[in-house]
């Protein structure tokens, strides 16, 4: 099973930065976003593919035509959260707004409910699991923001789920669908989005497909937008992660469309047996 996914936001919200860090900096940056956009949805269309969206609240703010736009091709809306921060970084009560605005926001645009979440940088720890219990109380039935790795904004090891399960949060089940990974040289590499996906080279990332029986990618806009300027305050290695690869995603994702089967997470959820699945307590 091959999941294909994009979380929409604009180029510079990249996180833990401190020119980028809020909307108040924000104002400062061009919109790139409808171009990057456009790149997307002719990429879907000339590979006949389906995708689930995972939208900024933010965005269907600012710019609700691109939410719009997602809606009437028939594509899954998902949310991101409303202001893309990073979830351990938020108290319970501002992770509630934050959410509660973004699922407003959407699901006044498109009239259906919003079912479907994944944490900005993927930023669900051991310790901040509370979020799983808001989660359900906000109307939320899958998660993909569980990410079994280390990684810089989140990743939590512990939960050690790699394929699509139950979270048990306090006798509810919340259904999973997290990052997956790849075992090589004794490593968990993972290859199927964001920078990864970027910096692997494209017969690296076929093997590990052809390897894996889930599959689980997400992308940005702005993983195909190599034209767009360097965001200031960015270390070295940083720039590196941020801006490599930019020019060749989407020839490379092309290509993978084209010789892997994919489906959005609505297909996905029908296909997986969930009286089989692994399942995980999240809150004891």
């Amino acid at each position: 099973m091959n999941i294909l996914t994009f979380d929409i936001e604009e180029w510079f919200h990249l996180l833990d930065n401190a020119s980028t860090r809020t909307e108040a900096e924000w104002s400062r940056y061009e919109t790139r976003i409808y171009k990057n956009m456009d790149l997307i949805f002719q990429l879907l269309e000339d590979t006949n593919s389906r995708a689930t969206f995972f939208c900024l609240g933010w965005v269907a703010d600012k710019h609700p035509d691109v939410i719009r736009r997602i809606d009437a091709a028939g594509f899954e809306v998902a949310t991101h959260s409303y202001a893309h921060q990073l979830a351990y970084e938020q108290t319970p009560a501002e992770f509630q707004a934050d959410l509660e605005r973004s699922i407003k926001h959407l699901q006044d645009l498109t009239g259906k409910k919003v079912r479907a979440y994944r944490a900005p940088g993927f930023s669900i720890k051991e310790f901040n699991r509370w979020v799983f219990p808001i989660l359900i109380e906000q109307g939320i039935e899958i998660d993909c923001s569980v990410f079994s790795a280390r990684r810089a904004h989140g990743g939590d090891a512990s939960l050690a789920m790699f394929e699509p399960g139950y979270l048990d949060v306090g006798g509810t089940l919340l259904k999973e669908f997290p990052i997956n990974t790849a075992a090589v040289l004794g490593q968990d590499l993972i290859f199927s989005g964001g920078g990864y996906f970027r910096l692997l080279p494209y017969r690296a990332i076929r093997g590990l497909m052809q390897r894996s029986n889930y599959v689980m990618t997400y992308f940005h806009p702005r993983d195909f937008d190599a034209g767009q300027p360097m965001i200031p305050g960015l270390s070295r290695s940083r720039q590196f992660k941020s801006y490599y690869g930019l020019k060749g995603c989407l020839p490379k994702l092309k290509q993978l469309l084209t010789e892997f089967a994919f489906v959005d997470l609505a297909e996905a959820e029908q296909q997986v047996d969930w009286t089989k699945v692994i399942r995980r307590e999240a809150i004891r």
